[in-house]
C-alpha cells in the first residue's frame, strides 16, 4: 500500500511533527501494471460513488497521426522511463514508447486510470 498523506520530512529535509497518526482513507491502492495481451478490464470504485476502469492488459491503442486518430495494434514496449524493468516486462505506463502498427508511439493516456491507451505517433 502506498501512503498518500502528508510527508514526515520538510522540504530541506528536516523534521515534520505529525499531527495525528496515519488513517485508513489517506491509503492509496496498489498499482496497475498495465501488460500488453489480450484485453482484461477491471472496475473499481472511486470516491463519490464513481468507477474507474482500469486496463489489466491491453493489445490496441488509438495512435493519433496526421491524418488523425487510427487504432493500432500494440506489438511490444520499446522504452519506458518510469521504470528500465517496465519495458521489459512489457508493462504500458504514460510516457511509455510503445511499438504499433502505425509505428513507434508515446503514451499520453493513463491505462491503470482510465483503462485505454492513446498515444501519439513520434517523429
Amino acid at each position: 500500500m502506498k501512503f498518500q498523506g502528508r510527508s514526515e520530512k520538510k522540504r530541506t529535509g528536516g523534521r515534520r511533527r505529525p499531527i495525528r497518526k496515519k488513517r485508513k482513507h489517506q491509503l492509496g491502492r496498489q498499482a496497475t501494471e498495465t501488460r500488453v495481451g489480450e484485453p482484461k478490464l477491471k472496475a473499481v470504485e472511486s470516491w463519490g460513488g464513481n468507477t474507474k476502469t482500469r486496463a489489466i492488459q491491453t493489445d490496441s491503442a488509438n495512435v493519433a497521426t496526421d491524418d488523425g486518430v487510427v487504432q493500432a495494434t500494440i506489438e511490444t514496449v520499446a522504452e519506458n522511463g518510469a521504470n528500465p524493468n517496465y519495458a521489459r516486462r512489457n508493462i504500458i505506463t504514460r510516457g511509455a514508447l510503445i511499438e504499433t502498427s502505425e509505428g513507434t508511439a508515446r503514451v499520453t493516456s493513463r491505462p491503470g486510470q482510465d483503462g485505454q491507451v492513446n498515444a501519439v505517433l513520434e517523429e
